[in-house]
């Protein structure tokens, strides 16, 4: 089973969204809580059509709670808050590569079990690469480390399977259908997302809901993606997303951004 913070098609040919600033995406999606996030994470899940009647809140809700709890115990019982340490205790072995081989996707990081986690430098060097803009560094603070966030995350994937018979990302069940004594039922699988954003939130005491790195992260790669989805974030949670820049606003941004870049000499 393969968890990863986010992924995205490669190549794929999408529609033109407006051309936005990367520090104005994230001061508005840092104003979202990972609990409302829980809207954006069901409308990505398979069984996302079950719950348009709003009763994924409360399992958002249960979701986060899970998340927040396991960061507290964890960081107790091993007396760190550092992830890579963690994992190490766990018997994982941790690789940072440049990509990801023989996939289609856009890879941050993922877990692969039995004992592995990834974390693809190509995606987080072009990340921290944006973190040199101070507006950027301001809004997601010195706390930060990108590494580490992904670390967290993919940690508790692994304390998902540890714990599988007992956590609630595994052991809850949505009813799919009865007949009888005969039921249907199924994982849900945004739940496990939901608890591992604020898994990472909660045990590296971030300000901001880690579904906020998405963004910046495939920023890197495409800032239409990056406006895209966005778009599709502030709108799940009912937000109303910024407008596009102005063509003036573009030559402006154009200026800041050469001003900002070191010498290359």
């Amino acid at each position: 089973m393969k968890r990863y913070l986010g992924h995205y098609k490669a190549m794929m040919k999408r529609p033109e969204f407006p051309k936005r600033d990367l520090e104005r995406m994230l001061r508005d999606l840092t104003m979202i809580s990972t609990t409302e996030m829980g809207a954006y994470a069901f409308s990505r899940d398979p069984l996302r059509d079950r719950f348009r009647d709003g009763s994924y809140k409360e399992l958002a809700q249960q979701a986060v709670d899970c998340g927040r709890g396991y960061a507290k115990r964890v960081a107790e019982e091993y007396g760190s808050t550092n992830p890579q340490l963690i994992l190490r205790e766990l018997g994982i072995k941790v690789d940072f590569v440049d990509m990801p081989s023989k996939t289609d996707r856009v890879l941050f990081a993922e877990f692969l079990e039995p004992d592995q986690v990834y974390v693809y430098l190509d995606a987080v060097n072009k990340a921290e690469s944006l973190l040199k803009r101070s507006e950027v560094r301001k809004l997601l603070t010195l706390q930060l480390d990108i590494r580490q966030t992904l670390l967290a995350h993919e940690l508790f994937h692994v304390l998902e399977i540890r714990d599988r018979k007992e956590i609630f990302t595994q052991t809850y069940r949505y009813q799919l259908w009865k007949l009888g004594p005969i039921r249907s039922t199924s994982r849900v699988q945004a739940l496990g997302e939901i608890a591992a954003m604020a898994f990472a939130q909660e045990l590296l005491h971030l300000p901001y809901s880690v579904y906020v790195l998405d963004v910046l992260l495939l920023y890197g790669y495409s800032e239409n993606e990056a406006s895209g989805l966005y778009e599709e974030m502030m709108r799940s949670t009912g937000r109303t997303p910024c407008p596009g820049l102005t063509h003036l606003e573009l030559l402006e941004r154009r200026s800041r951004e050469t001003a900002e870049k070191p010498d290359e000499k």
